[in-house]
């Protein structure tokens, strides 16, 4: 089995190591193709409008000068073009990818593209208390639990165009209790904050900041379950359609 490994927080991002290092154990024969610098909240983007340049790291390494899904889009058209993965894993991503998170994650989105490309995919990331934390992030639950959680997935018959969401609770591994398959959720959309300021030459300048979560988790929701200390499994598919809708749009045409 050919494994590619990717991400959304870049190539030297200490959650791709621990992720190349699952993979590991199910291959010896793991390719990394992930952005050069951070892309965190790239969501499912390209870059249109510059090139993009490739730098080997190694036999198998690679760096992209783009989003997460220029980085697929890179390794399945051209660095593994003769060579295609048999499976995609993108992460361990630095923070959690709950609700609607994975409309804006970069991480997410690298699965999405293997998606597209007929690739089985699997996106992965480490929930943390972002306080205080830094670039501090423990990935012990995400390190500890990777296997066992990836392992039931290697042979399973994917629904074509499907992806799967994984997240790792913010405990130690030891205090995880479990796997939960789950839907997603949907937060309170009112936590987003706009904090202003001014740069030296007093012009105003906005950052996008998280308030305060105010969750809505129906009864098992991949919120809910990181909140029970579960490691979360959701399955995601790439179709959009609301199909409850069509019957009423169409009469409203007639």
């Amino acid at each position: 089995m050919r494994i590619l490994v990717t991400n959304d927080d870049g190539y030297h991002a200490p959650g791709l190591k621990i992720l190349e290092a699952i993979a590991a154990r199910f291959s010896d024969d793991v390719w990394v193709v992930a952005p050069t610098e951070e892309q965190s909240g790239a969501g499912h983007s390209l870059t249109l409008t510059r090139p993009l340049r490739i730098r080997r790291h190694g036999e198998k390494r690679f760096a992209v000068s783009g989003t997460p899904t220029d980085a697929v889009m890179m390794a399945l058209a051209k660095i593994m073009k003769v060579c295609p993965p048999d499976l995609i894993l993108s992460g361990v991503n630095r923070g959690a990818n709950l609700a609607e998170d994975v409309t804006y994650s970069g991480t997410v989105s690298a699965a999405m593209e293997g998606a597209l490309a007929s690739v089985r995919s699997i996106a992965f990331s480490q929930v943390y208390a972002r306080q205080g934390m830094g670039d501090a992030v423990p990935f012990e639950a995400a390190s500890a639990w990777g296997e066992r959680v990836l392992r039931p997935l290697i042979d399973l018959e994917w629904t074509p165009r499907t992806l799967i969401n994984i997240n790792f609770p913010a405990l130690p591994a030891d205090e995880v209790k479990g796997v939960r398959v789950v839907t997603q959720g949907l937060r309170d959309y009112g936590r987003l904050q706009i904090v202003a300021n001014r740069d030296p030459r007093g012009y105003e300048y906005f950052w996008f900041g998280l308030g305060p979560t105010v969750e809505t988790p129906a009864h098992s929701t991949d919120l809910e379950a990181i909140r029970d200390g579960y490691i979360s499994v959701t399955p995601l598919h790439l179709d959009l359609t609301h199909r409850e809708s069509l019957d009423m749009l169409s009469a409203a045409y007639r």
